[in-house]
């Protein structure tokens, strides 16, 4: 059984580590803006199933693999700050827009499958495979207790996200104001692309 004082320091872990800025945070932010908090639920559930699915895998030894291969993670950084330029680019105007436009929420699948390119999500990963996995206990059990606190902790910590997006929407009527947050959030992204790149 793990020890308490171990899930404890998980949890905290955890909730620091998807709090804090990143690339699904950013993606979350701009749904919530754009479309609200509902419509912005099957990401954020796509985020943590996707990012579960990671943490078990990494567990289990995926993660050898970019002990193995560590260009392997600066391609994938390389693809997830590609991919994140490509949403500042979009965002801008796209506020305006929405109506007129195609825009629609990540689904599902989509938010799930966009943690295999997202570094920060493989850093959790693998820093909860090295730091929080039990040596000495049941590997499947200890897997279990770490998949388990994710799954809670995960939505808990992003929905602020989406919910301060939604609150935001609700300020940002003229076109001045849309402007503001669409080039705010473009430069967010920017940052955040180049802090993907340049991470040790």
């Amino acid at each position: 059984m793990i020890d308490l004082n171990l899930l404890i320091a998980l949890i905290s872990f955890y909730f620091v580590m998807y709090v804090t800025p990143g690339p699904n945070n950013a993606m979350v932010l701009t749904s919530g803006i754009k479309f609200g908090f509902s419509k912005t639920i099957p990401h954020m559930s796509g985020i943590t199933i996707g990012h579960v699915l990671q943490v078990i895998l990494v567990c289990l030894g995926l993660g050898k693999i970019f002990q193995i291969y560590p260009e392997l993670q600066k391609i994938l950084k390389i693809i997830c700050a590609i991919y994140l330029l490509y949403l500042g680019y979009k965002i801008i105007g796209s506020f305006s827009a929405i109506k007129e436009d195609n825009s629609r929420p990540l689904k599902f699948y989509e938010a799930a499958l966009f943690q295999i390119v997202n570094p920060k999500a493989w850093t959790i990963s693998s820093m909860v495979a090295s730091g929080f996995l039990p040596k000495d206990d049941n590997l499947i059990i200890s897997i279990l207790y770490i998949a388990i606190t994710a799954l809670i902790i995960c939505p808990l910590s992003i929905s602020p996200w989406a919910a301060f997006g939604a609150g935001i929407k609700n300020l940002i009527k003229n076109n001045k104001k849309k402007a503001i947050v669409e080039y705010f959030l473009a430069i967010l992204l920017l940052i955040t692309a180049i802090m993907i790149v340049i991470e040790k």
